[in-house]
């Protein structure tokens, strides 16, 4: 047979590989235009996020260049507000101010402040030349001329107490409670120029050197870390007190003393360049110690971003610009923001499907080739096994055929010459009744075979007993075996609605293939009956392998090493499995061994009776 398909085999792989390779190459084709596709949708996305990314640092950088005089302003001026700025020189943060105290629990300032008070605080008289001796000095001078009541000297001593402070920097515990009570003194005995308290109290004074003297407010804050905690909060609550004696301002005052922070802003230390981060800050480094920076909302600045891109057309009504990522600190030069829309989704779905779906044509191809071919070859397969099924089934249905004809003829002609002699032939009619038997039972199985097959057997459905039929088995079994057959039947009064003649052909190709494959004398046959509509034909014949279990129900199919020594068609078994289904059941081996095989009959409940 091999030798016989080797042509198709040969043209049906030559026309697999063609095709193969065809569909190869439309796939590639295909994947050559999605590539294209989705390097164009790429491409516009990446133009869209580098605008973006532009974008957002330019508005970062305007941001902090808006800020860049507040900044400056209030780097110098502490009265000037820093909230959301930033100003960080040789790693020490100067903008938020910190509220930064000596770390001693003393207050020498309070105390020095009460002993200026009670007048008992002295210089220390082993120093020749000792500048606080000097302005103690001055102060008191001050004083006595407040107490005096005369105006002229008290202004003259209180110049000179000023030109002594633009001369001499004093420890801050010792020159801001002593110009405090100075300026209180004024304030409750004399009669204080507004504008000159106001400066002295606030704005400070140019000191005829081009530098200057800063008011108290300014100089509590600008020097608030040589005070220990108790000393800054006392000289903030007098110099607040006094404020608003005279008049000055003190409501920044009292708001740049509040927001004071505790702790630095937790800002990196380290900047390779401008960079966002995600706390909320624009930081900017200046120099190589300098780091500049303002506070921003990223999210409404992404908002704001894109509703930019919206107004310009850039973007769909539902497009969004989004910081990816969950990096502390962003650089600048690399802003990883994903620009998203779902037209850009919808068009990527379209693309997929598109290739999807032409992927999918190309499989279907490729699948019902190999289709074709697997067909293609079953068929030429089945063809030649057909043609060898059939010369088989004529040679075995000829040497069937041809046995009983001849065995009947040979009879027939010896008792022919036996009655001419007179000689005694009476087993010679029955063993002619039983070759015609065997003949007739051969062709009622070709010809029940062919009506099933075919369609044209309607079964004509009525009550059978299954104890009648296992009683027509035994007397055909003693009108046609050759050899001793033991039946044993356990049915009770099983009924079924059958076909009466189609189960009596079933029972006796059972009984025949059980007796012609047997070695064994007597031959036993056991019929049972169990429950759900089952019944089990048993023998004690040669069994079947279980590999043939379903095969030996095909039709011309006979057991291999069987040859043609035993009689039969091979459609035997395959005509008792049509029988079952044309009754709705079915039939199988249930169990087979060298000692014997039994098959299961199986009625469905509707013929069960």
């Amino acid at each position: 047979m091999l030798r016989r398909l080797l042509p198709t085999v040969i043209a049906l792989v030559l026309g697999l590989v063609g095709l193969a390779w065809g569909l190869g190459y439309l796939q590639r084709i295909f994947a050559a235009e999605r590539d294209d596709a989705q390097a164009s949708l790429d491409s516009r996305r990446t133009a869209l996020e580098q605008y973006a990314r532009a974008s957002l640092s330019q508005s970062l950088q305007d941001r902090l260049e808006a800020a860049r005089p507040a900044l400056e302003a209030a780097s110098v001026d502490p009265l000037l507000p820093a909230t959301g700025l930033y100003l960080r020189e040789r790693g020490e943060q100067l903008l938020p101010r910190m509220a930064l105290n000596d770390t001693g629990e003393d207050t020498p300032a309070k105390e020095r402040y009460a002993r200026l008070r009670a007048g008992t605080e002295r210089a220390d008289e082993d120093e020749e030349g000792d500048p606080w001796a000097e302005r103690l000095a001055l102060v008191r001078a001050v004083e006595a001329a407040l107490a005096r009541g005369d105006r002229r000297a008290s202004t003259v001593a209180l110049m000179s107490l000023l030109q002594h402070r633009a001369q001499y920097v004093l420890a801050s515990t010792r020159d801001v409670p002593g110009l405090l009570v100075v300026l209180e003194s004024l304030a409750e005995r004399g009669d204080p120029v507004p504008q000159l308290m106001h400066a002295l109290v606030r704005d400070g004074l140019a000191d005829g050197r081009g530098g200057r003297l800063e008011g108290l407010q300014r100089l509590l804050l600008l020097r608030r870390s040589r005070f220990t905690a108790a000393d800054f909060t006392f000289l903030h609550e007098r110099v607040a007190a006094l404020s608003a004696k005279v008049g000055a301002p003190v409501a920044d005052f009292e708001s740049r003393v509040n927001e004071l922070a505790t702790t630095p802003l937790p800002l990196p230390r380290t900047l390779p360049g401008p960079a966002l981060v995600r706390a909320g800050w624009y930081l900017e480094p200046r120099g190589g110690s300098q780091v500049r920076g303002v506070a921003v909302d990223p999210a409404a600045l992404l908002a704001s971003l894109t509703r930019e891109m919206r107004e310009r057309g850039l973007l769909e009504s539902d497009g969004q610009v989004r910081l990816l990522g969950d990096a502390a600190v962003l650089s600048l030069d690399a802003l990883p923001l994903s620009v998203d829309t779902p037209e850009w989704a919808r068009a990527q779905g379209a693309l997929e499907r598109r290739y999807r779906l032409k992927t999918g044509m190309v499989a279907v191809c490729g699948v019902l080739a190999v289709a074709i071919f697997v067909l293609a070859f079953v068929a030429q397969q089945r063809k030649f096994r057909f043609l060898e099924l059939k010369s088989d089934f004529v040679a075995t249905v000829s040497h069937e055929l041809r046995t009983p004809l001849a065995s009947i003829r040979l009879l027939a002609e010896t008792l022919e010459w036996r009655l001419a002699e007179g000689t005694d032939a009476r087993d010679y009619p029955a063993r002619i009744v039983r070759e015609a038997d065997g003949l007739g039972f051969l062709v009622e199985n070709l010809l029940s075979f062919n009506r099933i097959d075919k369609g044209r057997w309607v079964p004509r459905l009525e009550p059978v007993r299954l104890d009648e039929l296992v009683s027509l088995l035994r007397r055909d079994l003693e009108a046609w075996s050759k050899v001793p057959v033991e039946l044993e039947a356990e049915v009770g009064e099983q009924t079924f609605r059958a076909d009466a003649q189609l189960l009596r052909l079933l029972l006796s190709n059972l009984a025949r293939n059980a007796c012609a494959y047997n070695q064994r004398s007597p031959v036993r046959l056991r019929v049972e009956a169990l429950p759900g509509g089952r019944v089990r034909f048993s023998d004690n014949g040669i069994g079947i392998p279980q590999a043939q279990w379903e095969t030996v129900f095909e039709e011309f199919v006979r057991l291999p090493g069987q040859g043609r020594d035993v009689p039969g068609s091979g459609l035997g078994l395959a005509l008792c499995r049509r029988i079952m289904r044309l009754h709705g059941g079915n039939l199988r081996v249930a169990a087979s061994s060298p000692e014997g095989t039994t098959f299961e009959l199986t009625f469905p409940p509707t013929v069960t009776t």
